[in-house]
């Protein structure tokens, strides 16, 4: 029988796919709890392998190397209760047919063969401190055992608060392997925000970092009743309050719970069950939960790790971006364990100027950058090169042409490089390299939010290519990657080997919605069925709201999206709906808000007064009445728009910048801040083509009109 054959049959629609695994369609309710085939039975005609079963006797389990990994039977692909088990996405062959494993078993695994070789490195007064692979293991297990000892339950969230570093991986492992779910909290949260992703996740426990976050946790600790206990993981406390305890503390608070007892519970987790939370923000209503399970997790660093190349116990790289991001945790975390790789933390002021030593101290083998990263490197190169002198600018233009013919080169497998490229390697290239701590780097990667031609092109002037990266939280990360030997200027690279993309309802250009398959998509979100069933159809594809095409080497591009969503230069989601209805209704005057912000540093407001409306619809400059009235009531006489903008009245202007300052003073992070705003000349219409024939705003249409209004915001 052949291996296609082991699968059970169905009727299935069939759906068009692109993929690296297999060709032509995939039909996606073959796909059961378990489709995996041994070889050696292949070859002898019998489909069956190897089952084990747990102490239940009715659980299959993959016979691996470190143990057996059980998978619990499962109904359907995805599950909104956390701690409901889904089906895989399997596949028949290649990598998505690789048995499943916990983060237990991943672990494990690295540490059997690389327990000696180091694994976290941190500075603590200034002297670089490292753990080895046994020795993090050690302390995720007391880890474990302590948050087991404050009473953690099975599927509860451990909140994590602070900045990147040994603690923060050490509690996110400990809290798996202690059957709990891990869940990162954005340091930028406001208490309101931070209530809110704990109460959600149960937790159980929450580790912050310092006294700041531990203050915003205090605010809120009434109203979450389900939190035991809190730990600070940096410093001593300032004061001493009940159940809240020094990372000192609680590493030893576990000390009288057995191994044993930690390992039946190791023993019973499920590669299908939920480990991971990770909360992102749709365009309007609160965060959603993403739930990943250990099979999301260990499979996609496995798949996304082999992709770009990657060799056990060779890598390491500097972790700076938010933990809290799926992007940062897959990459620094997980694919780093999946490859006993090093990771080197930065300085919590990495994002602040430090960055740029920790990378020279370290020297990454590998390097991920938000785009504002880069542009920030970009704009710091460019300031040094205009205070060179002209014999030096000129050896660097001439450096830089050669350097992006070469890129170009590289990009289109073609392996020539132009004339003088060995002599401007010498003089410029690897001095650049060197300066920023490149030297050692083999990939440089961007991703969480869109880079510009213009950035891009300046480094591959300087030879250092930059592969994108695309991908979602839903995605556990990565679906799309660009590398070394595989990568096209500003397309987002080719699907993860063994994931699929489909392209739902395309135009004629080929350009349709870019929805996902394979075993990165996620379970659900948490306790929300109504919002998972709008990003999983019923096959079970992820439905990304983003709009893009492949090109005739299956290259993805993102031509635009779907949802409202603003992706700022440092890759954090700003909902733009919530801001902009909550501005208006502190200023009164305004009629229409548009916050404007996509790939830029910081968010800026366009803004339109209250005024009448002509007999064929179109604004007028003559104010309403009310508007009138806000005039008198802040001590200004004025009847029409142009009198407000041509005079900048101070009143009106104050007015509306105090309003401003009282939203920004409830805003979740500091992305989500109004920096800069502008008062149009008139309204939005619908015949000027502002608003759509139901008065809902076309911000593409809004951005393209008003884009010399935008350009002043960011001094273009």
């Amino acid at each position: 029988m052949s291996a296609d054959e082991c699968i059970s049959q169905s009727d299935s629609k069939e759906i068009p796919v692109s993929g690296n695994d297999t060709e032509g369609s995939v039909k996606p309710e073959e796909y059961q709890t378990i489709a995996l085939h041994d070889s050696k039975n292949q070859q002898n005609g019998d489909c069956s392998f190897p089952v084990m079963k747990n102490n239940t006797g009715d659980e299959p389990a993959i016979p691996l190397t470190n143990g057996d990994v059980h998978l619990a039977q499962a109904q359907e692909l995805w599950s909104t209760a956390r701690d409901e088990p889904v089906k895989l996405r399997m596949e028949t062959s290649g990598l998505g047919s690789e048995p499943p494993m916990t983060i237990h078993q991943m672990f494990m695994s690295t540490v059997q063969k690389y327990g000696d070789y180091p694994a976290l490195r941190a500075k603590k007064d200034g002297i670089w401190v490292t753990l080895t692979y046994k020795e993090y293991y050690q302390h995720a297990r007391a880890a474990a055992k302590s948050f087991l000892k404050l009473g953690l339950e099975r599927f509860h969230g451990v909140g994590i608060l602070g900045f990147n570093s040994p603690e923060w991986f050490i509690a996110d492992v400990g809290c798996i392997l202690a059957g709990g779910l891990a869940t990162g909290i954005y340091t930028t949260n406001s208490p309101e925000a931070c209530h809110y992703v704990a109460h959600n996740c149960e937790a159980n426990v929450l580790v912050v970092e310092n006294n700041k976050q531990l203050i915003k946790i205090l605010q809120v600790r009434d109203q979450l009743p389900h939190l035991k206990a809190i730990v600070q993981y940096k410093g001593e406390l300032e004061q001493k309050l009940p159940n809240v305890y020094t990372w000192a503390e609680f590493m030893k608070f576990g000390a009288s719970v057995a191994d044993s007892e930690l390992d039946v519970l190791i023993d019973s987790q499920k590669a299908n069950e939920c480990c991971t939370l990770i909360y992102t923000s749709g365009t309007t209503g609160n965060p959603k939960g993403v739930m990943l399970s250990h099979d999301n997790i260990t499979w996609t660093a496995s798949a996304a790790g082999r992709m770009i190349n990657l060799k056990m116990a060779e890598e390491e790289l500097v972790s700076y971006l938010p933990l809290s991001h799926v992007a940062a945790q897959v990459q620094d975390m997980w694919i780093c364990m999946r490859f006993a790789g090093i990771t080197s933390f930065a300085e919590p002021d990495a994002l602040k100027g430090s960055l740029a030593n920790t990378l020279r101290d370290v020297r990454p083998t590998s390097f991920l950058g938000v785009p504002r990263v880069w542009e920030k490197m970009q704009e710091a190169m460019k300031a040094v090169g205009a205070k060179s002198s002209v014999t030096k600018k000129k050896i660097s233009d001439w450096a830089k042409g050669i350097g992006l013919q070469a890129s170009y080169n590289a990009m289109n497998g073609d392996s020539s490089v132009p004339w003088g490229f060995t002599l401007a390697n010498a003089l410029v290239y690897k001095n650049v390299r060197k300066a920023l701590g490149l030297d050692r780097c083999r990939s440089c990667f961007t991703g969480a939010a869109p880079i510009t031609k213009d950035t891009l092109e300046y480094f591959m002037s300087l030879y250092i290519p930059i592969f994108e990266l695309y991908g979602m939280s839903e995605s556990t990360g990565p679906h799309t990657v660009s590398w070394a030997e595989g990568y096209r200027i500003m397309s987002c690279g080719k699907v993860l080997t063994g994931c699929k993309t489909k392209l739902d309802k395309p135009d004629t250009d080929g350009i349709g919605e870019i929805c996902f398959w394979g075993r990165h998509v996620f379970m659900g979100y948490l306790n929300m069925p109504e919002k998972t069933e709008e990003a999983l159809d019923t096959d079970g594809w992820l439905h990304s709201g983003d709009l893009g095409k492949h090109d005739e080497d299956d290259f993805l591009f993102i031509t635009g999206r779907i949802k409202e969503l603003i992706i700022t230069a440092g890759g954090e989601n700003v909902p733009p709906v919530p801001i902009e209805d909550a501005l208006k209704e502190e200023v009164s005057i305004i009629s229409n808000a548009m916050l404007v912000g996509d790939k830029k540093k910081f968010l800026s407001m366009l803004l339109t007064l209250k005024c009448n409306i002509d007999d064929n619809g179109d604004p007028t400059d003559e104010l309403t009445l009310l508007a009138v009235d806000y005039c008198q009531q802040h001590g200004v006489i004025a009847s029409k728009v142009s009198e407000i903008i041509n005079k900048k009245e101070p009143a009106i202007y104050k007015a509306i910048q105090e309003g401003i300052d009282r939203v920004n003073a409830k805003a979740t992070s500091n992305a989500q801040r109004i920096q800069k705003w502008t008062i149009l000349q008139r309204d939005f219409s619908i015949s000027s083509g502002e608003l759509g024939p139901t008065m809902k705003l076309k911000r593409p249409v809004v951005s393209k009109m008003y884009e010399e209004d935008i350009n002043k915001f960011y001094g273009e």
